[in-house]
């Protein structure tokens, strides 16, 4: 099938190309097949394994470190009774560098999120501030519906199966979205011209004879 011309938002780069290219790109749109079931069955698993033992994430993450710190303890513990090499643990040390890269990075964008909402409580933006206010609205509400691990897994699921069925169905989304989005540009059009310009004209005339 010949790729067709009309592309959302006028797109010139393919969607591989838009995600990077790389392997990200490829586990997401399932050109490596094997690491995307991979990744959505053990996440799969987990999941179920959360929802139905009913550990946290954080009880889960404690007992799996207390069982393996109690390993390594008693491996070592026994090495040394018995004469044997101590487990083979790689040396435990962040590099200079790692942290300074670290800290720099966060650095730098907790004092882009700063200067945001500053701007946001002094009302310098209100455009963003609508937006965030949007957002945050948003995860509230879908943080009352669901808890954390789900909506974790829901993102998941939705990252690795939408963007694989846009790229195999793509000329038949865009070509429909761009009909639905002319439709809509002409409802709309024809909406400001028989009510809302009526309402703005309306509006005019209170402010001036007041």
């Amino acid at each position: 099938m010949e790729s067709s011309s009309v592309r959302l938002f006028h797109r010139q780069r393919s969607l591989h190309q838009i995600l990077g290219g790389g392997t990200l790109a490829d586990v997401i749109l399932w050109r490596r097949r094997n690491a995307a079931l991979g990744i959505l069955s053990v996440t799969l698993a987990a999941w179920v394994v959360f929802e139905r033992s009913g550990y946290t994430l954080l009880s889960f993450v404690a007992n799996v470190l207390l069982l393996l710190v109690s390993i390594l303890f008693v491996w070592a513990k026994s090495a040394a009774i018995l004469n044997r090499p101590p487990p083979p643990l790689p040396e435990l040390k962040i590099a200079e560098e790692v942290v300074q890269e670290v800290t720099a990075f966060v650095h730098t964008r907790l004092n882009s999120v700063l200067s945001v909402s500053q701007d946001i409580a002094l009302g310098k933006d209100s455009n963003l501030f609508f937006k965030v206010a949007g957002c945050l609205w948003v995860i509230s509400v879908v943080g009352s519906l669901t808890d954390f691990l789900t909506l974790g897994y829901t993102t998941l699921l939705i990252v690795l199966t939408v963007p694989m069925l846009y790229e195999k169905y793509e000329d038949h989304i865009d070509r429909y979205t761009m009909v639905a989005y002319t439709e809509a540009r002409q409802l709309y059009a024809r909406l400001d011209e028989e009510v809302l310009s009526k309402v703005r004209k309306y509006i005019l005339e209170k402010r001036k004879l007041s």
